[in-house]
């Protein structure tokens, strides 16, 4: 039996176009797709018109979100449902989104100590970490935790910000570390791609006197590994004849055992 098609839903951003080719090379078997929500092309649709007229009739979309946990989010829901409309006859579904799982604080203190080694920096007193978005209710909750696991594991206190306006700002939480007398401030980001929205935070970090803001998390092999455990578990779900979107209302986020934190 072929293997449905795993197709990546994300902005587009050339990170992304990496991880896909990485996925593909290590896994020759597996066809490996992106389909993106913004402006880029491909969108979902062409992917899975595409994929129709050469005889797919599975696929599961993954989306390349970092905050949210359960909800993929409404622009995704809405092209989901305009490609089932549109292709009735193929079996699809949607993973649960990558979420801020514990596996990404690792890539994310590797960005950093790249990022602090670039600019010489010999001390921190103080951490922010920068999403690009709030996600949904059970992504603000394991955020939030992230936070606590960062704050913990280096002895620092660890101030959150939203560059898009859903929570504070990057600006907002530098200012209330240094209200609390910390100088040497860093950022970390918890953003996968350096999109126009990284850049616009990387910017304002900057402004605000941050010493340094860390890379995007990018095409890492966690998170090729973490792609795979939200395709496997929905392919079982195919499997099982349970309906494509259920899994979308369903907080399975103790599905899999986290791993230990930093």
């Amino acid at each position: 039996m072929t293997a449905p098609a795993l197709i990546l839903l994300a902005d587009g951003a050339e990170e992304i176009r990496l991880l896909r080719k990485q996925m593909q090379i290590q896994r020759p078997e597996l066809p490996v797709h992106l389909a993106f929500l913004d402006h880029c092309p491909p969108s979902g649709l062409q992917v899975i018109s595409a994929l129709a007229s050469h005889g797919t009739r599975e696929a599961v979309f993954v989306p390349m979100s970092l905050t949210q946990a359960v909800d993929a989010g409404q622009a995704a829901v809405d092209m989901f449902e305009l490609v089932r409309t549109t292709h009735p006859d193929m079996n699809l579904a949607m993973a649960r989104p990558i979420g801020p799982a514990t596996e990404l604080l690792n890539i994310l203190d590797i960005r950093l100590r790249n990022a602090l080694s670039s600019c010489h920096a010999l001390e921190l007193d103080g951490l922010v970490l920068a999403t690009p978005d709030t996600g949904d209710v059970r992504g603000q909750s394991l955020i939030a935790r992230r936070a606590r696991q960062w704050s913990s594991h280096h002895r620092l206190p660890v101030a959150m910000a939203c560059v898009d306006g859903s929570g504070s700002s990057i600006a907002a939480a530098i200012g209330l570390l240094r209200d609390q007398g910390r100088r040497s401030i860093a950022v970390g980001s918890l953003f996968l791609t350096a999109s126009d929205r990284f850049m616009a935070a990387a910017e304002q970090a900057l402004a605000a006197g941050a010493l340094t803001v860390s890379a995007p998390l990018g095409a890492d092999e966690r998170i090729i590994e973490l792609v795979m455990s939200r395709y496997a578990f929905t392919t079982m779900d195919m499997l099982d004849d349970v309906p494509a979107d259920e899994h979308l209302g369903d907080d399975v986020i103790t599905s899999s055992p986290e791993l230990i934190a930093l």
